[in-house]
């Protein structure tokens, strides 16, 4: 795939039939409730449609060969739903479809600023019949239910332009599953309950057969012809119908060479599982409504409004790598249209840019999505950790079914019910829930959010720590430890005191205990105590001989991979070896013991910081997406900056050049993620530790300068970056006081602060895995 390299958009020339799965892809448009994969206008041709509402799903059976006690019953997979995304455009009688005629002139751009997709297209029909086309999509971030289209032709000679406007449900798709009961549930998904055309305006509501989730969506347009000279002939020909599953707007009109049909179409959904179709009707009419007064010079300058607030607090500037820099703001922009607008959602894993992993949200939101969104957009992160306080009673009742207290959290969900139907890395990943409740401290440390603290933190804070409380216990040799889990690395299961577990879970014990006695409830002093205990007695293993931390108990001890005699077509590993040789073997599929190293970071000191990282380095496939940007941090905090460098390109780079070859089904929230722990985290040495926010910046060599941005309890800062020195300035707020490489600094909105930055210690590159060394360019 190549785009070309420029700073604030996206832009792809020509048509590539066959990257149309891709392109969709990374020309998603969301804002965290609706998601659109960047289809052309026509529909066809198409890799994969979809159109998703965050949380909107259907149930289907999970497939198992031997039932066991607590294995989940019903899987969720996201829907695709009525699309309305579809403008067809007939020049005379011919349809304008990119696989016929000729497209003498084709792009597409993805603005970062805008936030928006544009399209230009120059076509000749087969006879010969010339009209240039332009687009603009968007999916508002200031109306949340509203997307907007402004459809434009151009005739090169007077011709008849005929378009159509479709709202089309049930639009057949290939399946994506294997499991023949999937694939049942997604055959024709929706049925209809109410159809409605009038005038420009149409509205269909369906339902799902077996979750029976209720959606509705609406369209309205404007038509008009440049020039108009007022005569009978320029006036356009419109009509409106509607049957169960497909509502439709014809505008026909005879259009001047060098005039213009311009269709502006206005879009909006709605969903609910409790909300009635009447009522549903009257929501998504409504933000039509909304939508048709603001218009669309008024949606496109409150879409620019807010990425401008956004970019101010969030923006990314690296020089010395023109590509990284689109890559590096291309992964902020997904971020922040996975988050923005989810509103008590989840932020599934492929955001809603694909159908990818059924839409289920994993621990990758809170450990690598939220701490971009914490920093950046912090009413997101909220609104994301309160879809967690939501599920709190299903998290409760899948902690009894496993004879556990407190709660639970799924491994995959989308409602907030355990969907993974493979329990050792499913049912068995408690760090989870520690991963919410880490999330949860980070956000209430970054903002003083105390309302938030009061009426949702400390409960989910309580209830995880009840959680490990109940799954682990006290032993004479050697501490608190907690046995049978899995840990982030998914090529090691059902293990024994899990470092990452156990220093997530102490975190998350002297917080909830902390939280307890600030917001007091139905905790008693008692139970207090305990967690304390237990926190302070964790078990944490530690190999003398090595003079390493083990991944988990005895993980040292295991076999080596033979990585040298494992042909690259082996990987990903689970795809060609059995778990079984994975679990006992000395091989990792992602960051596991090196993120603790990130997120527990005080619990380890420099040396075995660097002896870990160089140990792990050795070992690490990066069969995961999640991998690379932590990496990249470690490696920038031990000193092996031009390693660091390499992991960054990677994640980076993940979706843009298709790494993982998956992109088809959206992208990596995770990855594109990583991007920016990489550079903030990693070459910015941003920890937040305890609740305090330091740094201890340092610029590879393949960079000439870097600066990010961010926001910490409410005052917003930049922080430059260049190879002997760092500035730190208050962008908005008055006083800020953090560390500069250990040394106590204060940042004031008069005085910048310059401090200059010790050189990084010279050491030996670390050995990656045989054929398993970091993407470059």
């Amino acid at each position: 795939m190549s785009y070309a390299v420029e700073p604030w958009q996206l832009r792809w020339q020509g048509l590539s039939v066959g990257n149309l799965h891709q392109t969709e892809s990374t020309f998603a448009l969301s804002n965290g409730h609706i998601g659109m994969r960047g289809t052309l206008d026509e529909g066809e041709p198409r890799g994969l449609p979809g159109t998703y509402l965050n949380g909107f799903y259907e149930e289907h059976q999970l497939p198992y060969g031997e039932g066991g006690y607590g294995y989940p019953e019903a899987g969720q997979t996201v829907v695709n739903v009525t699309d309305g995304k579809i403008i067809r455009l007939l020049v005379e009688d011919e349809p304008l479809d990119m696989r016929y005629g000729d497209a003498i002139e084709h792009e597409r751009t993805l603005d970062f600023r805008t936030g928006t997709l544009r399209r230009r297209t120059v076509w000749e029909s087969p006879t010969g019949r010339r009209v240039t086309v332009r687009s603009e999509r968007l999916v508002s971030f200031s109306q949340r239910a509203v997307a907007a289209i402004r459809y434009e032709v151009q005739p090169e000679d007077d011709l008849q332009l005929v378009v159509q406007s479709d709202l089309l449900a049930n639009e057949p798709i290939k399946s994506r599953s294997d499991d023949p009961r999937v694939a049942a549930a997604l055959d024709a998904p929706l049925v209809s309950d109410f159809t409605m055309a009038e005038k420009s305006r149409a509205v269909l509501c369906h339902h799902t057969k077996v979750s029976g989730l209720r959606m509705a969506a609406a369209m309205d347009h404007e038509v008009a012809v440049t020039p108009s000279s007022n005569e009978l002939h320029d006036e356009p020909r419109t009509e409106i119908r509607a049957e169960d599953d497909l509502a439709r707007f014809t505008a026909a009109v005879d259009v001047p060479a060098g005039g213009s049909l311009v269709l502006t179409k206005y879009i909006a959904y709605g969903w609910s599982g409790q909300r009635s179709t009447p009522a549903l009707r009257a929501q998504v009419e409504a933000a039509l409504a909304g939508a048709c007064q603001t218009g669309w010079d008024g949606l496109l300058k409150e879409q620019k409004a807010f990425l401008d607030d956004f970019w101010e607090v969030a923006d990314i500037e690296v020089e010395g790598d023109d590509q990284l820099q689109q890559a590096i703001r291309f992964a902020l922009f997904h971020i922040l249209q996975a988050g923005a607008r989810g509103e008590t959602r989840a932020i599934p894993g492929k955001g809603l840019t694909g159908p990818g992993y059924d839409g289920h949200a994993f621990w990758d939101t809170e450990m690598f999505v939220l701490p971009v969104l914490t920093y950046t957009v912090p009413d997101a992160a909220r609104d994301a950790l309160r879809w967690r306080h939501s599920t709190l009673d299903k998290a409760r009742e899948r902690a009894e079914v496993l004879g556990l207290k407190g709660a639970a959290f799924p491994w995959r969900s989308i409602n907030g019910a355990e969907c993974s139907a493979y329990w050792p890395a499913g049912t068995a990943a408690f760090h989870v829930s520690g991963d919410v409740a880490y999330a949860v401290q980070q956000y209430l440390n970054a903002t003083n959010d105390e309302d938030f603290d009061r009426d949702e933190a400390t409960e989910i804070l309580v209830e995880t720590a009840r959680l490990w409380a109940s799954l682990g216990h006290h032993d004479p040799h050697d501490g608190f430890r907690i046995d049978g889990v899995t840990g982030p690395d998914e090529y090691s299961a059902i293990v024994d005191n899990n470092v990452y577990t156990n220093l997530i879970a102490q975190q998350n014990l002297w917080a909830a205990a902390d939280a307890a006695e600030r917001n007091p409830g139905d905790v008693t002093e008692e139970e207090i105590a305990t967690w304390r205990r237990a926190a302070d007695a964790m078990s944490i293993p530690y190999d003398e001989m090595l003079q390493v931390h083990p991944q988990a108990d005895n993980f040292t001890k295991h076999a080596e991979w033979d990585f040298e005699n494992t042909p690259p077509e082996k990987y990903p590993l689970l795809l060609n070896y059995p778990y079984f040789d994975l679990y006992r073997k000395q091989v990792i599929k992602q960051a596991d013991l090196v993120l603790a190293m990130h997120v527990r970071g005080d619990a380890f000191t420099d040396e075995e910081k660097a002896r870990n990282f160089a140990y792990y380095e050795a070992r690490t496939v990066r069969d995961s997406s999640l991998s690379a940007g932590t990496q990249a941090v470690l490696a920038a905090e031990v000193g092996h900056l031009g390693l660091a460098f390499d992991y960054l390109v990677e994640a980076a780079f993940t979706d843009l050049h298709d790494l993982h070859e998956n992109v088809t089904n959206g992208l990596h929230m995770a990855s594109l993620a990583g991007a920016w722990t990489a550079l903030v985290a990693g070459f910015g040495g941003m920890r937040d530790h305890g609740g305090e926010l330091t740094f201890a910046p340092r610029l590879p060599d393949q960079l000439t300068r870097f600066s990010f941005r961010m926001s910490f309890q409410g005052t917003r800062i930049a922080v430059e970056v260049r190879a002997d020195e760092a500035t730190y300035r208050i962008v908005d707020g008055t006083e800020l006081t953090t560390r500069h490489h250990g040394e106590p600094i204060t940042i004031t909105s008069e005085n910048p602060v310059t401090v200059p930055i010790p050189k990084a210690p010279d050491l030996e590159r670390p050995k990656s895995p045989f054929g398993r060394e970091p993407r470059r360019h």
